[in-house]
């Protein structure tokens, strides 16, 4: 597995490649956005981790132009940071994931792991082939998803959170239950990740965001995929 780090923190930077490397990752470093966009737009990456506040190029500006570009690479974001708006900001220009700083490298290794066993590419061919509703059509060997014949570009994690959904349609899931199963750690303090991921599905795949019909909130319980 190969992990772009975009980081401009020297001492960060070694930390963090060190330990990764003796997890047995190949990593690739970055010391700026304009570079990291640059390495990061090549596609040849398992993962990218991607610090907020970067010389040249903000990490927001990196990630949104990342998906513009189609590259769906799963992006765990770094802040230092703690206002929810930048989290949430991230993660609507396509972020998978976020950690703030301070953190423990321990648990940046299991953002890492959970988010590279939870990716697309990553698939192990357990979900059926493809399935329709409304007028969207999902391939999940591909990983693609269209509405009305045209290509809808999904995050790596919007897409597993959507093909979990729809293989467990019908049943009311709550945002710790999602949390775990899609993002691949136990509920955590802030469950603002789920909703901001579940808005964007229901923005990019309903006909009606703000009256979903396949996609819907079970008021004080969670979520759930209603679909033939």
């Amino acid at each position: 597995m190969r992990i772009l780090l975009v980081e401009d923190e020297k001492g960060l930077v070694i930390t963090l490649s060190d330990r990764l490397r003796n997890e047995g990752f190949e990593v690739d470093v970055a010391d700026d956005g304009e570079k990291g966009f640059e390495k990061a737009a090549s596609g040849s990456h398992d993962l990218i981790i991607l610090d907020l506040m970067l010389p040249k190029k903000s990490g927001l500006d990196v990630c949104r132009d990342l998906r513009q570009n189609s590259v769906n690479t799963p992006i765990l974001m770094l802040t230092a940071k703690g206002e929810t708006i930048d989290k949430v900001l991230g993660l609507k220009l396509g972020a998978d994931d976020y950690l703030t700083k301070p953190f423990e490298v321990m648990e940046l290794l299991a953002r890492v792991e959970a988010l590279l066993r939870r990716s697309p590419a990553s698939s192990n061919g357990a979900a059926p082939g493809g399935f329709s509703f409304g007028n969207v059509q999902i391939d999940f060997k591909r990983a693609e998803v269209a509405k009305n014949e045209s290509p809808v570009e999904l995050s790596a994690m919007e897409f597993k959170l959507l093909q979990f959904l729809v293989e467990n349609r019908g049943e009311v899931h709550s945002r710790n239950e999602l949390l775990d199963a899609v993002w691949g750690y136990d509920a955590m303090p802030n469950t603002r990740t789920v909703d901001v991921h579940i808005a964007w599905l229901r923005q990019k795949l309903e006909e009606n965001p703000k009256r979903p019909k396949f996609i819907q909130t079970v008021h004080g319980l969670g979520y759930k995929f209603v679909g033939l």
